[in-house]
């Protein structure tokens, strides 16, 4: 079920004082808070508090060309903003005070220009965090697609956005998705291709192959990304010449069954826990039509052929 709510979150707070020193030389408050405010991660982002009134100054408003003077205290703030909240149910994986992993149901976008998305129900699924710099509301950060179902993981804090980027970055964080694709897979592989003009690489691995009289064999398949392009793993099984069961962009017409969406899910995830650095491996099952499509596939094949 699911509303449209406007709710106001007031989260106009102080997340870090800074106090400047006696013997701080002169420097514009650009310069200045870059070394100071660590938690905002570029001077882009800098700049960008800056504009949104997010610094102040001896409680005046910081310009980007204030100059800093001894004994001036700064304070960075989190403005009170009006926030839409979709509220629709999404599984909770896992979730603690800086973190969460949602179970992504097929068919909503994770964000963007619309109402109805991922983005916009974390708050009606998550409790807020209680740690200083927490976020205004909780984001994701990483992509599905929208036809793809599955683990999507959230930051609740700042010092989690940061960190979990960074894992991100250097590919720390692993992702395994379940797809069932056509034809017959019978050995692991890598698949290293081009996309958009970018070096992609991602590895499958096959589960399991029945017979289907339509396609011959349909696989269920596990499938690891080594690089994040867009529609990575729905182009490499194309090319490949096993496309994804439903995938109406980039499959084949015979092999969309209509109400059943794309055969595509992020299944397990693993990374390090930004604040204390333990290991997480959070897993779900796959989803239902998956074996219920394999299941029948099998059984109208042995129908026919006895």
């Amino acid at each position: 079920m699911s509303s449209y709510k406007n709710t106001t979150w007031n989260f106009m707070k102080i997340i870090q004082t800074h106090i400047v020193p006696e013997d701080i030389e002169s420097v514009r408050f650009s310069d200045y808070a870059i070394k100071i405010f660590t938690i905002i991660s570029s001077r882009n982002g800098i700049k960008k508090a800056i504009k949104r009134g997010d610094f102040l100054i001896d409680g005046v408003s910081a310009e980007t060309g204030t100059w800093i003077k001894p004994g001036q205290i700064i304070t960075l703030n989190e403005q009170e903003i009006e926030l839409p909240v979709y509220h629709m149910v999404i599984p909770v994986v896992y979730e603690d005070d800086h973190i969460a992993v949602v179970n992504k149901p097929a068919g909503i976008t994770v964000s963007g220009n619309r109402f109805k998305t991922v983005e916009n129900a974390l708050p009606f699924n998550l409790k807020k965090s209680m740690e200083d710099d927490a976020l205004g509301r909780p984001g994701p950060v990483h992509r599905l697609d929208s036809q793809t179902s599955g683990l999507l993981l959230i930051a609740k804090t700042r010092r989690a956005r940061i960190n979990l980027g960074h894992q991100f970055e250097s590919r720390k964080i692993k992702k395994r998705y379940r797809a069932v694709v056509k034809g017959e897979i019978r050995n692991p592989g890598r698949i290293i291709s081009d996309i958009d003009g970018r070096s992609s690489e991602t590895d499958y691995i096959p589960v399991k192959s029945v017979q289907s009289i339509k396609n011959g064999y349909v696989t269920l398949v596990d499938l690891f990304p080594g690089t994040g392009r867009t529609h990575q793993l729905r182009r490499h099984m194309a090319e490949s010449g096993h496309p994804i069961i439903g995938d109406k962009l980039y499959g084949e017409p015979g092999d969309l069954f209509r109400g059943k969406g794309l055969f595509l899910a992020a299944v397990e995830l693993t990374l390090d826990h930004p604040c204390d650095g333990v290991y997480l491996n959070l897993r779900i099952d796959d989803p239902e039509k998956f074996g219920s499509f394999m299941d029948r596939e099998e059984r109208r094949w042995y129908r026919l052929n006895g």
